[in-house]
């Protein structure tokens, strides 16, 4: 390990919710509530993956807002600053609930159970996971297959190295302490960007000829790349509007409906900017960049392929649940 690298702590709470609920968590409608954050990526998986198989009905989310400190993520959108479910002001009480000496960080996503108040899980990569093959049942008719059986392997293998080298790397290279750690994790990043682009350059998805995981997981880093990590992360060899396959991707993924419908860009400049001091101390938040290029023609329709496949797209988004006026790239 170099010194100064930044390295996540990835051990979270496993316990799944499961069809046959063998971790004593079955899926089961009305139990239990989503807790996200739209500045966070991880968490944006979560928003996605639920927007694009229907679950609204049977999963509530919870928004916590942009910016906390360092105890824990807080409801303050909510009226009273209180979660209107949950009844509880910062979501450290629902992991507390589980275990009242829980000793790492309070992160989004989490499941909470409802009845019981407390977290169930907040294994954000596993999480999605399930609700593409366990929420089967309540999930609406015509949604897409986002970790079909027989991709499966390919999709893990991607989402691997998506993972480790773009998702992890942003943050490897923003919150690396020495000059070592942050040239070496600068070149793994934009390697990975190199080979994503090749990829990419005569395939529309990832993986197969629809929309799957491995797709979700790239867009929330891809969406956030100019606004956040080029110039907070220092991630700047080249801005995503300069990497043209990259940047045709995207804004495909971007305006196919639960993707770019559920991207919040002044929360998420809000979150990075405010919250991590050590990096921008004095706070100020940047006016740019300019948003409208997401919304132009991407020309990726050519390469085949379609987002749905065999299914449909969501419909509108639920009342409540809408990025507010002004915080989208309309």
């Amino acid at each position: 390990m170099v010194k100064g690298e930044f390295e996540r702590d990835s051990r979270y709470i496993a316990t799944r919710i499961t069809e046959d609920g063998r971790d004593g968590f079955a899926v089961e409608a009305g139990r239990y509530r989503l807790v996200v954050a739209r500045a966070c990526p991880w968490a944006h998986r979560a928003v996605i993956v639920r927007r694009l198989l229907g679950l609204e009905d049977v999963l509530s989310v919870g928004f916590c807002g942009p910016t906390h400190d360092k105890r824990s993520w807080t409801f303050d959108l909510d009226p009273g600053g209180v979660d209107p479910v949950l009844g509880i002001p910062r979501l450290q009480d629902a992991y507390f609930k589980r275990d009242p000496k829980y000793p790492k960080g309070i992160t989004v996503p989490a499941i909470v159970d409802v009845p019981s108040g407390a977290v169930v899980t907040n294994d954000f990569a596993q999480m999605t996971l399930d609700l593409s093959t366990e929420w089967t049942a309540y999930q609406r008719e015509g949604a897409p297959e986002l970790y079909p059986v027989h991709l499966r392997d390919e999709i893990d293998e991607v989402a691997k190295r998506i993972y480790t080298e773009v998702n992890d790397g942003v943050y490897r290279a923003g919150f690396a302490s020495s000059q070592e750690a942050y040239e070496a994790a600068y070149e793994r990043l934009f390697v990975a960007l190199d080979w994503l682009s090749e990829r990419l350059r005569d395939r529309r998805y990832l993986v197969g000829e629809t929309i799957t995981e491995a797709d979700v997981r790239l867009f929330t880093t891809l969406v956030r790349f100019d606004a956040v990590y080029h110039g907070h992360f220092k991630c700047n060899r080249s801005k995503l509007t300069e990497m043209p396959v990259l940047w045709a991707y995207a804004r495909d993924l971007f305006q196919t409906p639960g993707f770019g419908d559920t991207v919040d860009f002044v929360q998420i400049k809000e979150h990075y900017y405010v919250v991590h001091t050590g990096i921008n101390p004095t706070q100020i938040v940047p006016q740019g960049p300019e948003l409208s290029g997401w919304l132009t023609p991407h020309g990726r329709e050519s390469l085949g392929g379609s987002p749905f496949g065999k299914g449909t797209p969501p419909g509108p988004t639920r009342a409540g649940e809408q990025v507010p006026a002004g915080h989208g790239a309309g």
